[in-house]
């Protein structure tokens, strides 16, 4: 499955928008077969928050560990955003 996230805007920001984005995706996500691959792709996105990537990217890779594979993420915002999310998991860990 490939999730483009651009088709949700180029800037993505807010907390209520990326819950918005996580229901739209939740029919696709009941039909995915077992260890399908689901490819992120980032291609497009101008702005990504981390409000707005812990809606949609986070419970992804909560839920699809393995699964997960993540393109076009050469966007400064993007790389900053997972950076961020991945800190904040590692100190929830800790």
């Amino acid at each position: 499955m490939n999730i483009y996230l651009k088709k949700f805007g180029t800037t993505l920001v807010s907390r209520p928008a990326g819950k918005e984005a996580w229901l739209a995706l939740q029919p696709n996500l009941k039909e995915l077969e077992e260890n399908e691959k689901i490819i992120i792709d980032f291609k497009g996105v101008a702005v990504l928050t981390p409000s707005w990537a812990d809606e949609v990217v986070s419970p992804l890779k909560d839920n699809f560990q393995n699964q997960i594979s993540l393109i076009n993420t050469e966007n400064p915002s993007v790389q900053a955003t997972l950076t961020t999310l991945k800190k904040a998991k590692q100190d929830q860990k800790s």
